[in-house]
């Protein structure tokens, strides 16, 4: 059965705008813009937490990176691109976050959980927004799209897609095991070929591009080659609480984008495409066949995923691009929700898209890494997860972490200075009082303000 989904009038109307506009001034006006179109690739990891590369994070904090792991791919985006130190996922959990992406949406407005009754179909997409913004994008979205999401990738504008898929593509038989030896480990291999025949097919025909390369590594389960194995086994012991069959799979990963930045020096497209690189969310807290004796594998930051700590949520983001210094570092708290309207500005789109649109475009941070001017419908960004009784609101240096019921009400909160204290030590609620009543009221505003789309959850507490 076919299920034709109403779209909303901003997306009629746009549509309906392209096709007059195109008709009317033909394939002059499309080259035009063709011209000045940058091409855009999004690279998203499963489950790699923001410490877990050989590259730091963050330059002054040695504890940023890992002397053990071996990532020259995703530390070459960092050293010619920027690295954004306070990059977030928009959920510490992987569909959440996929929706928000595509979407441009909070969690809070999209959905928190796997389950949401959100139809991403019937809201401004992702590769919506980039034909808005110029009819010649061809979108591909390839690897893992989600679990339990209502939409097919084609519903939602892409143009070519691996289909619906999700975990159990990637492979989740006896995931708990520390290591399984396979020939595609986590279709790594297969994933970058498919996308790489994409870039070459658009190359050749002189169309922009938008490719979503969303790869199943390194979620459970721990899948590798037989000698990348042996490798970290004669390494010897992680410095973190992972295994070496995890650090194995993570170096396999980083090949395989290795191998797309090669592509792109290939066909001679690097200096017109942008490379953003960022996870679905922060590392698990515990790995199969690590050792949990080893420092927690999200050190520095505190908790991992599922929850609003830092190590669930704030995750590598890296962008390599026209216009962007090598080597630049940012400061400016963004989140992958941002995406839309960043990508929608840099493929030459004008005006607002749509009023459900939570992020905010950070283009000026490219030039400008230390101006503070992503403007968004609420100052800061905003995380919820009220199955786990925790709603965040990040503005500037502030963390405000609320303990919320089920209903999203907010009980108690604390006060964090994330760029003083990244691990979350040191709650200020009291001694700045102000400030923390402050932002609890816009955080509660915005809470009552939308409504989460998931199913009603079990309460947590007697008094919820």
């Amino acid at each position: 059965m076919i299920t034709i989904h109403t779209l909303p009038d901003t997306v009629k109307n746009s549509t309906l705008l392209m096709v007059v506009a195109a008709t009317m001034f033909g394939p002059y006006m499309l080259n035009t813009v063709t011209a000045d179109s940058p091409n855009i690739i999004l690279i998203l990891t499963d489950d790699q937490g923001w410490s877990q590369r050989s590259g730091l994070m963050d330059p002054e904090n040695a504890a940023s990176g890992s002397n053990y792991l071996h990532t020259p791919a995703m530390d070459r985006i960092a050293e010619e691109g920027m690295r954004f130190t306070d990059g977030y996922s928009p959920a510490p959990l992987c569909t959440p976050t996929r929706r928000s992406i595509l979407c441009g949406t909070s969690a809070a407005r999209s959905g928190t959980e796997f389950v949401s009754n959100w139809v991403p179909a019937e809201h401004m997409t992702l590769p919506r927004a980039l034909k808005q913004a110029n009819p010649e994008y061809q979108c591909a979205h390839f690897g893992k799209w989600g679990e339990k999401m209502l939409s097919s990738p084609e519903e939602c504008g892409y143009d070519v897609s691996d289909g619906h898929t999700g975990n159990v593509t990637g492979g989740m038989a006896d995931k708990f095991l520390p290591a399984h030896i396979v020939q595609d480990p986590k279709r790594t291999g297969s994933v970058t070929d498919r996308s790489i025949q994409f870039i070459r097919e658009q190359t050749k025909a002189g169309k922009p591009f938008y490719a979503q390369i969303s790869y199943y590594a390194v979620h459970l389960r721990i899948e590798l080659m037989q000698n990348s194995l042996e490798k970290y086994k004669n390494k010897g012991a992680p410095d973190r609480a992972y295994s070496q069959g995890w650090a194995g799979m993570l170096e396999e990963l980083d090949r395989g984008i290795g191998r797309l930045l090669d592509e792109l020096d290939t066909l001679g497209i690097s200096e017109n495409t942008y490379v953003v690189f960022t996870t679905d969310n922060g590392g698990r807290g515990t790995v199969p066949g690590g050792d949990p004796k080893s420092p927690a594998v999200n050190a520095p930051l505190s908790g991992a995923k599922h929850s609003l700590l830092e190590g669930g949520i704030r995750v590598p983001l890296m962008v390599r691009g026209p216009s962007i210094k090598a080597g630049s570092v940012c400061r400016v708290p963004v989140a992958g929700y941002d995406f839309l309207p960043t990508f929608y500005q840099l493929a030459g789109g004008k005006g607002k898209l749509s009023n459900e649109l939570d992020g905010g475009s950070f283009v000026t941070l490219f030039s400008d890494p230390e101006t503070d001017s992503v403007s968004r419908s609420i100052d800061g960004l905003v995380f919820s997860r009220p199955r786990q009784g925790m709603a965040v609101l990040r503005v500037g240096p502030w963390k405000l972490l609320a303990e919320v019921n089920t209903k999203r009400e907010i009980k108690s909160a604390k006060l964090f200075n994330v760029v003083a204290d990244i691990a979350e030590e040191h709650d200020l609620s009291m001694t700045q009082a102000d400030k923390a009543k402050k932002l609890q009221a816009r955080l509660k505003t915005y809470l009552e303000t939308v409504v989460d789309p998931s199913p009603t959850m079990r309460s947590r507490k007697k008094d919820d």
